[in-house]
């Protein structure tokens, strides 16, 4: 009896043992700094088994110990494995070490990269990335990004777009730091609001997003990273000054008041005062303006607990039209004028509670509210609009008996008021949408990864809306990895926000009908593959998108005398192939190529209210993009180069039609193909950075593009068909400074 009672305790003992977890941290070691640094999705298994788990944003893990192995490997791409012989340790500290066979992958491109780990086809552009360009804001961001384009939404308010899967920014989701923020009547200037020196990263995801933030991505997910309040620079300035009389000065602080707060204030200020009228028509080219655009930040950090708040402000005024428009002359025939006026006030919160005993356990709050106030003119022709937000996204996540089967599950809410008046139209309406949502990520080693969806949100306006998603992805070898999604999204049109640039014309905007939500289907595919031969490294990715609609939002100009809104009727999609190569093919040089190609077609009522199918305008049909970049040692000379080329777009009707007279054979036409070539040089110092570049180098100009210039009161003015660069050439010249802790 007495020895069965000790085999048995034995046994109780040996499987205490290994019940138990092994926790710890992963790092890397900066070069300079000699700190140690988080390193998140470091994949932490034992050997010969399939037991295994992956790192999180801290760098911490937690997985069961093993009956079948003592030997514990860390691995991260771009490191050197480490193997480490478990005994009786229950808290590691990892640090790995940099593979030198890897340094041109790791580090040169590290201006921008694929996520490795996210089944999500996503791009990570850097603050080094960045700096290749001026990148006074968030939309010109993206000058020597492949997968979204940039272009001005009409000649006269200076208000810009971008395009993803051939589609306009509308469709695609960005956030800020992960809360909902460039959207409603936001999306008017919303790319002109964040500073390019306040990004520390922007997340570019094609596809159907995450289920975690919302229901609103239908072509892709953007989110921007701002710099944070213990951030290792404690000071950072940036100027910046171009020959069409712009000028920028942005400063960045940083305080670390203790060990668990700190405290950061990013500031803005910028003007345009010069009047500039290159092509001779009687308005300028470039709106006058000025803003100013603050945020004051706060985080804790504690051992269980880590809290972010802040608030942000911001005041911009616009002045375009005519050259010889002043403000008083608002209201009057004397000189078509463009005014806008934008106030903007937000507060901001993020609470995470920590398990530093469960680093796979977390849960966080996220809060947000917002008031967009906007006052605009069109000649003579009045545009305010308001927007009130409040957000919320409660998130908890978990795992299923080990860190293979991981989930996040969770409630969130969303509140918008809008109240838009367009001359005689007024648009009013009060969404209230509580959702809850579920997702499952199954992770084998990081060679497969799944991850599985859905949310449901009970909108008041607009009835329940189901909102599926799934992304897959699977590692053929370490070098090819294979990537597929799939889902639903659903948004809420703002016909006259989106569509502002259309306001300054004299069409006359008709809403056919009451204008229902958008629903879309995105289904996509993806393939990456890196390579190394020799000196030379860089990765192949391409890759398909395509969208289908169930409704959207149909702004017909096919009538030059109007802007019809009306709900789908047929088919609307659109497809998008992309091909990319980046190269380092001797050490410090970085190549990209890429070639974009989109098939977008949308289903317009003629004049006898017959359907047809039709390519959507202002959509280039082809694009190709080449970079080149190249650093001396130690970044002592930087100098960066992009061409691009634009391929031709559809362009509805532009002639005349006669008052009162049928249009009947309304033809459209192609704007016609161009080059844009910017450049950038760079000189940088220990604590200083002096850079001169030049966007549009080669002067092209979009001839005649305000139609009607000359009689901007008559029947025929329209400023909304800009398909390509209006005020020419144009030379910059900066400098940063910055203080490091």
């Amino acid at each position: 009896m007495n020895k069965y009672l000790l085999g048995g305790l034995l046994l109780l003992i040996s499987s205490c043992i290994y019940a138990q977890r092994i926790a710890g941290s992963v790092n890397e070691q900066e070069p300079q700094t000699k700190n140690l640094k988080p390193i998140t999705g470091a994949n932490v298994y034992w050997a010969g088994t399939t037991q295994a788990a992956a790192t999180d944003e801290n760098g911490r893990f937690s997985i069961p110990r093993s009956a079948q192995s003592v030997l514990l490997v860390v691995s991260f791409v771009g490191f050197r494995n480490d193997t480490i012989k478990i005994g009786q340790e229950s808290e590691l500290q990892v640090v790995l070490q940099n593979d030198q066979t890897l340094d041109e992958v790791t580090v040169r491109a590290g201006n921008t990269s694929i996520d490795r780990v996210s089944p999500h086809q996503t791009e990570i552009i850097t603050t080094r990335a960045l700096a290749k360009a001026a990148c006074c804001n968030l939309s010109e961001s993206f000058e020597t990004n492949a997968s979204v384009s940039v272009s001005y939404a009409d000649a006269v308010t200076g208000s810009k777009q971008i395009q993803m899967l051939g589609l306009n920014g509308t469709y695609i989701q960005t956030n800020v730091e992960n809360i909902p923020s460039i959207r409603g009547l936001a999306s008017t200037f919303g790319l002109n609001f964040v500073p390019g020196t306040w990004i520390q990263s922007i997340d570019v995801g094609k596809g159907a997003g995450s289920v975690v933030n919302g229901y609103e991505s239908m072509t892709g997910q953007i989110n921007v990273e701002l710099q944070k309040p213990d951030t290792q620079e404690k000071l950072y300035l940036n100027t910046y000054v171009n020959n069409f009389g712009r000028g920028e000065v942005n400063l960045n602080l940083a305080h670390q008041l203790n060990k668990k707060w700190s405290t950061g204030l990013l500031t803005h200020g910028s003007t345009l005062r010069n009047r500039i009228d290159k092509n001779g028509d009687g308005f300028l080219d470039l709106p006058l303006y000025t803003q100013y655009n603050a945020i004051n930040r706060w985080k804790y950090q504690g051992d269980k607990l880590m809290a972010q708040f802040g608030v942000k402000a911001l005041y911009e005024d616009r002045l375009g039209g005519q050259k010889s428009f002043e403000r008083e002359m608002k209201g009057t025939t004397q000189a078509y004028g463009f005014g806008a006026k934008v106030n903007r006030y937000e507060f901001f919160s993020k609470i995470a509670r920590l398990f530093p005993e469960q680093p796979y356990k977390g849960l966080g709050l996220i809060l947000n509210a917002s008031i967009h106030d906007s006052k605009s003119h069109f000649g003579l022709n009045n545009y305010d609009g308001t927007q009130k937000t409040l957000y919320g996204n409660l998130i908890y996540q978990s795992i299923i008996g080990n860190t293979n089967h991981s989930y996040k599950a969770g409630i969130s809410y969303m509140l918008d008021n809008y109240d838009e008046l367009y001359k005689d139209i007024r648009l009013k309406r009060n969404e209230s949408v509580p959702g809850a949502f579920f997702e499952y990520t199954y992770n084998h080693l990081d060679k497969f990864v799944m991850v599985a969806g859905g949310r449901v949100d009970f909108h008041n306006l607009y009835g329940t809306q189901w909102t599926p998603r799934l992304h897959l992805k699977y590692s053929l070898t370490d070098q090819t990895t294979l990537r597929a999604s799939a889902g639903r999204g659903f948004r809420v049109s703002n016909p006259l926000a989106e569509y502002y640039g259309n306001l300054v014309s004299s069409r006359n905007v008709l809403f056919r009908e009451a204008i229902r939500p958008e629903v879309s289907w995105n289904y996509g595919a993806s393939i990456t593959q890196e390579f190394k031969i020799g000196e030379m490294s860089g990765n192949f990715i391409m890759d398909f998108y395509r969208t289908d609609f169930e409704n959207q939002l149909v702004a017909d100009m096919e009538d030059p005398r109007y802007i019809r809104f009306y709900n789908l009727e047929g088919k609307a999609y659109a497809n998008s192939f992309q091909a990319e190569a980046n190269l380092t093919p001797i050490k410090r040089l970085e190549l990209k190529l890429a070639y974009r190609l989109f098939d977008v077609k949308q289903t317009i009522r003629d004049v006898y209210d017959q359907n047809t199918l039709q390519p959507r305008m202002m959509v280039s049909r082809d694009r190709v993009l080449f970079n080149a970049g190249y650093a001396l040692p130690y970044d002592k000379w930087k100098f960066d180069a992009t061409v691009q080329w634009n391929g031709k777009k559809r362009l509805p009707y532009m002639g005349h039609v006669p008052d009162h007279h049928v249009a009947t054979d309304l033809t459209s036409t192609w704007a016609p193909s161009f080059y844009n070539f910017n450049a950038q040089i760079t000189r940088t110092f220990p604590k200083w950075d002096i850079y001169l570049g030049g966007e549009n180098l080669a002067n092209f100009r979009q001839k005649d593009p305000i139609m009607g210039a000359s009689e901007p009161f008559g029947q025929h003015f329209d400023a909304g068909m800009a398909w390509g660069p209006v005020a020419g050439r144009m030379i910059y010249a900066g400098m940063r400074y910055k203080i490091v802790r």
